[in-house]
């Protein structure tokens, strides 16, 4: 019995339009079925695909789902952050167990290097480190590295401006540029993430700042707060509501019991 011969164009997928569900918002994005079927067509369950170039990481999400085994590869750390994020989101935040990230910081020394080769991916890693978007673009940034976006009600979003510092000295005048920063950008929080610990008198500036409380829970956060990249490889968080994924969620296959979007 013969089967139904091969189209030259496979008119049966559609594109990613502006509503679809597993929009990302990446500019390349290829729709997961065509990823599928192009996989499904070159290789068997158990056997390994690689993407050299993975992007937001379809190829890789559609591997995992037709239990292959995947290399995905990419320059960008914006787009292995995205990856990781999308495969949680798909596939619950277990699947960090599953795989192993190769080329970013894993101590001081690591993240030094990152900052003396190139500080603008210094700071898109520190930024999504902590679950924040870093800028798309490396522009006047004005202040802000990054935000971390939380709900504040059904209808209006709340914001935690990020400032990445590199430098090898901080001091407080840092702390007073954030605030001014959050008071411009009439944000509700903001974050100074430096490479190394912070001063005493940038501690004491912090505490002057005041709180934020979040009118859902009736909780006080500090309106800005310090973390150092010793602590951001320690496991510390933020300390502040829950929030939004930095990227635009992928569709789900299993919908986890926890809700909140925490960084990976």
């Amino acid at each position: 019995m013969q089967g139904t011969a091969a189209q030259d164009v496979w008119t049966d997928i559609d594109p990613i339009n502006m509503v679809a569900v597993e929009r990302l918002g990446y500019p390349t994005q290829k729709p997961l079925a065509l990823l599928e079927r192009i996989i499904q067509a070159s290789s068997n369950p158990g056997e390994v695909v690689l993407d050299p170039f993975c992007g937001c990481g379809t190829a890789v999400d559609a591997a995992q789902q037709l239990d292959r085994r995947w290399i995905g590869i990419d320059v960008s750390y914006l787009s292995i952050a995205l990856i990781q994020e999308r495969l949680a989101n798909r596939f619950t935040r277990d699947i960090t167990k599953t795989y192993d990230v190769i080329g970013i910081p894993r101590d001081l020394a690591g993240a030094q290097a990152l900052l003396n080769a190139n500080a603008f991916d210094f700071e898109r890693w520190a930024v999504t480190a902590i679950g924040g978007r870093a800028n798309e673009k490396q522009v006047g940034d004005k202040g802000s590295d990054g935000v971390i976006r939380f709900p504040i009600d059904k209808h209006n979003v709340g914001r935690i401006v990020i400032s990445v510092k590199g430098t090898s000295t901080v001091n407080p005048a840092m702390v007073r540029e954030l605030r001014g920063t959050v008071e411009r950008e009439k944000a509700e929080m903001g974050v100074l993430l430096t490479l190394n610990a912070p001063t005493k008198g940038m501690v004491d500036e912090v505490n002057k700042s005041g709180h934020y409380t979040y009118e859902l829970t009736g909780t006080e956060y500090p309106r800005l707060q310090l973390i150092s990249v010793p602590e951001i490889l320690a496991g510390k968080r933020l300390n502040c509501p829950a929030f939004f994924p930095a990227y635009t969620q992928a569709k789900k296959l299993i919908d986890p019991m926890d809700q909140t979007a925490l960084p990976i």
